[in-house]
């Protein structure tokens, strides 16, 4: 199969060049249309990522429960879906590949992701492991600050906890405050930037930059494809992350298409 480079263009793409598009609530369906055609177009090689990212995640809330500490999992789980995007790259690759009619195998698509650590991928990458980072910590935090040093046995007794005492109100209201602007970062900063950066040769400042811009220019489209996306996934992981094995494929495909339909090159000459 073939092991071409994923960036079709062999120059750096000036960001100047890139304009972003005005979008519509209509290309969000179409891309969910696309990315369910891409799906079943490869639904073996597609639904790897997902069974990859749902055995990653029940990994990490088994070893919380081994390592006692049970009341992390809630968090966890919620906070889980940020780094979906990264998770994602080669159902770009995929979504990439089958639009301009090249071949690829397994190989080509699990190799491309390893390749990308050394890039400006890499680097888009560690942003999100960041932000995801960062959501954790705040958790703990703001759990000592509101709960103190209070061990937890079982999650029935955290969930009782947060929800039968005026600090544990305090922690579910602050701490998802907290997650709401995080995740609106991080949906702001990478909505367009992963797809973008297996797409073409830009830095990953740029990159970043233009995905604030597409949100920026499309308030309403991006605000309805994020809510679209958090709800899709957060129902696909109750039945203990087995959805994602459909959701997240089918999501990563779309999100793809939504870059496609986001951000145009202007000629040369412009």
């Amino acid at each position: 199969m073939s092991e071409t480079n994923p960036s079709h263009h062999v120059g750096p793409q000036p960001i100047d060049r890139l304009r972003v598009r005005t979008l519509a609530h209509d290309d969000i369906k179409a891309a969910l249309r696309a990315g369910l055609a891409d799906f079943l177009s490869r639904p073996v090689l597609s639904a790897s990522f997902g069974i990859v990212f749902a055995l990653a995640g029940l990994f990490v809330v088994a070893s919380l429960f081994y390592f006692n500490q049970i009341w992390m999992a809630i968090p966890v789980a919620l906070g889980f879906p940020l780094i979906a995007p990264f998770a994602a790259a080669g159902l770009y690759e995929m979504s990439r590949r089958l639009a301009a009619g090249e071949p690829f195998g397994w190989r080509d698509i699990y190799l491309l992701m390893f390749r990308q650590s050394g890039k400006e991928f890499g680097w888009m990458a560690f942003v999100v492991l960041f932000v995801f980072w960062v959501w954790i910590y705040q958790v703990r935090l703001l759990l000592a600050v509101f709960l103190g040093l209070q061990a937890f046995s079982s999650l029935e007794g955290f969930i009782q906890v947060i929800t039968g005492t005026a600090n544990g109100l305090m922690f579910i209201g602050i701490g998802t405050i907290v997650g709401a602007v995080l995740a609106a970062i991080l949906f702001c900063i990478s909505v367009i930037s992963m797809p973008l950066l297996l797409d073409r040769k830009i830095d990953f400042i740029s990159a970043m930059l233009l995905s604030i811009n597409t949100v920026r220019k499309n308030p309403g489209v991006m605000a309805g494809w994020g809510v679209t996306i958090a709800v899709l996934i957060f129902l696909a992981m109750l039945p203990a992350f087995l959805g994602l094995i459909v959701v997240l494929p089918i999501l990563g495909h779309a999100t793809w298409h939504i870059y496609r339909s986001a951000i145009e090159e202007l000629p040369e000459n412009k």
